[in-house]
Order: C-alpha cells, then sequence, then structure tokens
C-alpha cells in the first residue's frame, strides 16, 4: 500500500496504490514513466536545436547591423537583395560559418566534476531538472545534485567549500556575505530560481479562525532565518497588528518536517515551501490559508548561486553552470511541460514526493484542504530575473527586524550580490527574452515598494524591532 493512508479510501475496495499516489499497477506506471521520458527527451533535444538556431541567426544579425549600422539602410538592402542573398554576398568576404561556430564554442572550462546542493522541494526544479535533462552534460559538466537536510547545512557546505554551487534561499547569499549569522564570505545569486511557490497552512483545528488578528500565541513554523518566508510572514503578521517577535513563536524547521509537526499537533501553521504546503492537504494535516503570490505577486524564494571566489578562480565554468540553469528555467517557465516536470523531480534521488502532489503545485489546479479546487496557473513561476530592487526589499526587512543594525547602503549591497548584469548577458546569448531596467518596484500587500526611497520605506512601519 502507499505509505500514506486516505481516510476518503475507507469505503474503497481495498487495492494497491502506485507510489505516484494513482490507483495504477506498476506496469502501468512504468510505462507512463518510458513514455514521459521519451517526450521529455524529444523536447530537450527541439530546446538545444532552437538555442542553437538562434545563435547562428544572432550571428548573422550582427554582421547586417555591422556593416549597415543605420536602421534605413539596413532596411532597404534587406528588403531589396533578400536575406538569403545578402548573407551569401557577406560571406563572400567574411566567414560567416566559422564566426557561428566559434560562437558555439565555450571557453575552456577550469572545473567538470561539480557538486550542486539542493533542498527537496519544488523552488528548486530548475537546478534539478537540469541534471536528468542532460543540460549540465551538454555543456561538459559532470554535476552531482546531493539533497540536503537543511539551509544551516547548504551554509556550512558552502563556506566550506564543500559545494561548488547551491541552491539558496534568496536572501542567505545577502546574509553570508554581510557575515550575518556566519563568517562573512562574499556569495552571489546567479538567477532566481522562483517566484512564487509558497502559502501560509494552518492546522485543520483553525479552519474557523482564518483572521490572523486573532493568531496572538500561535506557533509558526519557517525554514530558515534569511528566508522569504520569514519576512513575508513577519509582514503578513504586522499587517494585521501583531508583533512577530512577542506576539506569536517563529520556530525553524526543515521544510520536511513542517508536515509532521503540525500532525504532531507541535505547531498552529507554516509558511514554508511547497510541495508541503499541499503535502498537508493531501494527508489531511492542514488547508492552504493563503498563497504568498497574493501576498506579493512574481516575489523571489530561492536562487541558484555559489561563491564570489568559485566565479573569480573558474569564470567558463559559471558560464556553463549558467547556460544550463537558464535553459531549464526556460523550459520550467512553459506550463505545457509541468506535468512532464513533476514525473522527473518525484523521484527519491530527488523530491521524493508523490506525483499527485507536486501536480498539484505545478499546474495550479490544487485542492486547498477546505473542500474547495483551485485553479491558480502562476501558483508557482520559474522567471531567472535576479533583479537588484528585490535584494534590496529583502535587505529592508533585515533592517526592520534587527538582523542588520544601523544605515544600509542597499543597492551597494544589492549589485554586489545579486548577478543582473550577468544574467542578462547569458539569456541574451540563449536568446531568451531580456527585460529592461535593474530596479522595478513591486507592491506587496497593497504597498508600493521603490527601491529609491528604500530608507524612507525601512522606517515606514508602524511594527517594527525598534518600533
Amino acid at each position: 500500500m502507499s505509505e500514506f493512508f486516505s481516510p476518503y479510501d475507507a469505503d474503497r475496495p481495498l487495492m494497491l496504490k502506485c507510489s505516484c499516489g494513482r490507483e495504477h499497477s506498476v506496469a502501468d506506471h512504468q510505462a507512463e514513466v518510458a513514455a514521459d521520458t521519451a517526450a521529455i527527451e524529444l523536447r530537450r533535444r527541439s530546446l538545444n536545436s532552437m538555442f542553437e538556431a538562434y545563435s547562428n541567426e544572432f550571428i548573422e544579425a550582427t554582421l547586417v547591423k555591422a556593416i549597415f549600422p543605420q536602421d534605413a539602410v539596413r532596411r532597404r538592402f534587406l528588403k531589396a537583395v533578400g536575406k538569403s542573398t545578402a548573407m551569401a554576398a557577406i560571406a563572400s568576404v567574411l566567414p560567416v560559418a566559422s564566426m557561428q561556430a566559434m560562437a558555439q564554442e565555450k571557453g575552456a572550462l577550469e572545473k567538470t566534476n561539480l557538486k550542486i546542493g539542493f533542498i527537496p522541494i519544488t523552488c528548486a526544479t530548475p537546478l534539478i531538472m537540469a541534471h536528468p535533462l542532460g543540460f549540465y552534460q551538454k555543456q561538459g559538466l559532470n554535476v552531482e545534485v546531493t539533497k540536503t537536510a537543511g539551509w544551516a547545512l547548504i551554509r556550512d557546505k558552502m563556506i566550506n567549500k564543500e559545494y561548488d554551487a547551491t541552491h539558496f534561499l534568496s536572501p542567505m547569499p545577502l546574509a553570508i556575505s554581510m557575515g550575518l549569522g556566519s563568517n562573512a564570505t562574499p556569495m552571489n545569486v546567479a538567477t532566481i530560481q522562483n517566484v512564487n511557490g509558497q502559502a501560509i497552512t494552518l492546522a485543520l483545528k483553525h479552519k474557523n479562525n482564518r483572521d490572523p488578528k486573532n493568531w496572538k500565541g500561535f506557533k509558526f513554523a519557517i525554514p530558515f532565518e534569511f528566508s522569504m518566508h520569514n519576512f513575508l510572514l513577519r509582514y503578513y503578521l504586522a499587517e494585521a497588528g501583531l508583533n512577530p517577535d512577542t506576539d506569536v513563536q517563529l520556530r525553524v524547521v526543515p521544510p520536511a518536517e513542517m508536515v509532521a509537526n503540525l500532525k504532531a499537533g507541535n505547531i498552529d501553521g507554516f509558511l514554508g515551501p511547497d510541495p508541503f504546503n499541499q503535502r498537508a492537504v493531501y494527508e489531511e494535516a492542514g488547508f492552504i490559508h493563503v498563497l504568498t503570490k497574493d501576498l506579493w505577486n512574481g516575489h523571489p524564494c530561492c536562487a541558484f548561486g555559489t561563491s564570489t571566489e568559485f566565479i573569480q578562480k573558474n569564470p567558463n565554468t559559471f558560464a556553463a553552470l549558467y547556460r544550463a540553469v537558464l535553459t531549464s528555467a526556460a523550459m520550467a517557465r512553459d506550463p505545457a511541460n509541468r506535468e512532464l516536470i513533476a514525473k522527473g523531480i518525484a523521484p527519491a534521488q530527488y523530491l521524493n514526493q508523490p506525483e499527485a502532489v507536486l501536480n498539484q503545485v505545478l499546474t495550479g489546479k490544487f485542492a486547498d484542504g477546505l473542500g474547495n479546487i483551485k485553479n491558480v496557473p502562476d501558483r508557482a513561476d520559474f522567471d531567472p530575473m535576479p533583479w537588484q530592487s528585490m535584494a534590496v526589499w529583502m535587505l529592508t526587512q533585515m533592517q526592520r527586524w534587527g538582523y542588520v543594525k544601523g544605515d544600509v547602503n542597499y543597492k551597494q549591497i544589492a549589485e554586489k550580490v545579486f548577478l543582473l548584469t550577468d544574467a542578462k548577458k547569458h539569456m541574451k546569448s540563449l536568446d531568451q527574452k531580456v527585460p529592461d531596467g535593474a530596479y522595478p518596484k513591486f507592491k506587496i500587500m497593497g504597498k508600493e515598494f521603490d527601491a529609491d526611497k528604500a530608507a524612507a520605506y525601512a522606517k515606514s512601519f508602524a511594527i517594527s524591532k525598534a518600533a
């Protein structure tokens, strides 16, 4: 039988359940997995071909633009002779094919055998998927993706150089670089792994107590102090008039242990990563009170990054990692791939979760634990842009809650840690859409955040550590 039993099964005939949570035979499941694996491989090859074609087209477009820098002249020339004739003429005097081949070649890799850490949550999808889909291998990298028990261990293994790169909570590289909770060690965010994808989940006994104003004395779990989970939960409680440092208890609990603590009554709820919000519903231990996308739609959660030292010593290897993870993120962003991705990351070496749970998270069609089926396609998304205004917001919250003392040079720290320019460069090389700017404004629970006014924003809250 399945490891987990639901009382909804009590009136059904006893039957064997597959580990994916569906009622079919193991043979049927294996046949489906084989078919889906083939489909994933076909899509991977299609993506690779597409990126190579885009690279060739970029070379051609760059040459034409260099020869005819004026837009009007260039358009008239192409209209008069056609693209094929134009490229043939240019090729007669310039080695276009050789230049295209050179564009496909990458600098020699300083290090090919790499160890990358991850926490088994859906936030790590791009980093994980790059492994079975062969995106690391295509870049000449032999990567071992290593499941890790908790965020403090991730931090320690990065500081001790046991991992070459890792899945981070996006505020962690800021904190580690500043020496908050550890020795100061410069770290960098290469890409955001996911946006949204979190929720506040409460124990079923609180289903008639949905107003946070009534939650004084509650015990909540968060995965780590330097996390968006901590900052968003604190923000949400404070907006309801509760001081998160005095009116409730916040406990650091590894994500994999949150549901068990909820069932045992050790906590009243948690703001945690998926799939554990959905797992609480699956095990009938809790209900989804609110998705964090409803607090800040498009908020960052986890990131992919490494130490500044690793980047300096291994620039070509770092660039290869960038390309692999960005390619994977582009695949994860496409809703058409979500069910296949759920199958790919469900096995024990990755998330070790029922496919039914992961499907609900990634497709956004899910049970909320209160008898409702919700359809929220962007419940989880995988936008890789490491916006520096996101980093500035995190710094304002570190300052608000006393993790950072005194004045903060927000933009200087943000620009040093969040590698937005590098991300844009590598996205452009893969012909991915590259948005403009570095400091877009955001709205958190209806209040606009402008990074240019960060100091005033940090002081604008009625409830804070200093208040």
